[in-house]
């Protein structure tokens, strides 16, 4: 075959490639999206379940989906358990208990970050200032959905299910306690 035609050939199929590579990231669903009406107007119960496979939480309402958002759950050695869960308490302003930073008292200066005060003694002169967990939905233990600025598309928690902020938001909102959740692979 000629070296041309042999080009336009390839440019034609890499042009139908490109082609459907775009119609289908046009057709497919947001990452993160909530319908509010839906969950503010549909009957039954909210329930929520969180795929550790996918990194997706699924908001419903009864039985209709009203929303999707991206997490990012426990990483290795500290993986968010699989179950069935009920939401048991909410604080719009948490903070961690065991993960944050140690900070200098006069300057307020963060002297070390990342760290679990199971293992990490404060060093003299430091205050211990928690990890912030806002939009807080406990649901076994410490374990909980909250908002992160840091919501990778893998594991990557202490065990604990981040969101977006703008999803925390809605999932705190619709989500009474006593909300089921399941958790599952």
């Amino acid at each position: 075959m000629h070296p041309i035609r042999q080009y336009r050939q390839y440019l034609t199929a890499l042009a139908m490639c490109l082609a459907a590579l775009m119609a289908t990231a046009a057709s497919a669903a947001p990452e993160n999206w909530f319908d509010e009406a839906a969950a503010a107007n549909s009957s039954g119960a909210a329930s929520i379940r969180v795929s550790l496979g996918e990194q997706r939480a699924y908001f419903y309402k009864g039985k209709k989906l009203v929303g999707v958002s991206r997490i990012s759950s426990g990483k290795a050695g500290y993986r968010t358990p699989k179950g069935h869960y009920k939401v048991r308490g909410k604080k719009l302003k948490h903070r961690s208990t065991l993960y944050g930073s140690y900070v200098d008292r006069n300057t307020h200066r963060v002297v070390r970050a990342d760290v679990d005060t199971r293992k990490h003694r404060r060093p003299p002169g430091t205050y211990y200032r928690g990890a912030k967990m806002d939009y807080f939905i406990r649901f076994n233990g410490g374990i909980g959905f909250h908002a992160s600025g840091n919501v990778p598309s893998y594991p990557a928690s202490h065990g604990c299910v981040r969101m977006p902020r703008h999803m925390a938001q809605k999932f705190y909102r619709y989500a009474p306690v006593g909300t089921p959740v399941i958790v599952t692979n």
